[in-house]
């Protein structure tokens, strides 16, 4: 395997693991989050923004309802995706309300289903999707992975992500004839051309940001 494409399939499986949240620990590379870190069309800012908004939303809702529920908070680009299962239909507006509130937020995409709690099992088979979505984006060749955020929930995979046309089209496609994946839901944020070059462009003056040995 070609050293570029180890690093990616290194960072964006890193990616894909948090949704096994208690499973096993997890070290994540400086370099494989580096690369992506790097390369994010995001600014550094706003990267380090969206990480804060999830520990905050998953802070306010966990000391809100405990163990009640299942609930992964997805930012990007200060829009909030919540997936997951909620005991109501109450206790899904009552959190959509309070990731509202947190700092940063620009806009929600409520996802939350009313149900029972999600098992490991259906967890895993959730994150092993999201994987080969990613993998599959490393395959095709049709526009950088890591440019497109996957978030599976029950077999429903979520496409997060600032992207031109082409390259949305290209990443529904793939995710869409994926194993396992039931149906896709085109969060993305769709600009021009020459927009997505010009923030390739910026990404590409950013300062190394790969964790040092």
């Amino acid at each position: 395997m070609k050293p570029t494409r180890f690093l990616l399939v290194a960072a964006l499986v890193v990616t894909a693991l948090p949704a096994l949240q208690g499973c096993f620990p997890v070290v994540a590379t400086g370099v494989a989050v580096g690369v992506l870190a790097v390369t994010d069309r995001r600014t550094v800012g706003t990267q380090a923004e969206d990480e804060t908004v999830e520990w905050k939303v998953s802070n306010r809702v966990g000391n809100r309802f405990g163990d009640k529920l299942h609930l992964n908070a997805t930012s990007y680009n200060r829009k909030i995706l919540l997936t997951g299962e909620v005991p109501s239909e109450e206790a899904k507006i009552q959190i959509g309300e309070i990731a509202s509130r947190v700092e940063n937020v620009n806009g929600i995409y409520n996802e939350l289903v009313v149900g029972a709690v999600s098992s490991l099992s259906a967890r895993s088979n959730d994150a092993y999707i999201t994987s080969k979505v990613k993998t599959r984006f490393i395959d095709a060749s049709q526009f950088a992975p890591n440019h497109v955020k996957v978030v599976t929930e029950a077999g429903i995979v979520h496409l997060l992500g600032i992207v031109n046309d082409r390259e949305a089209k290209a990443a529904v496609q793939v995710a869409r004839t994926t194993s396992g994946v039931l149906k896709v839901v085109n969060l993305m944020e769709v600009v021009t051309e020459s927009e997505t070059r010009r923030l390739d462009m910026a990404g590409e003056k950013k300062p190394d940001t790969a964790a040092k040995p």
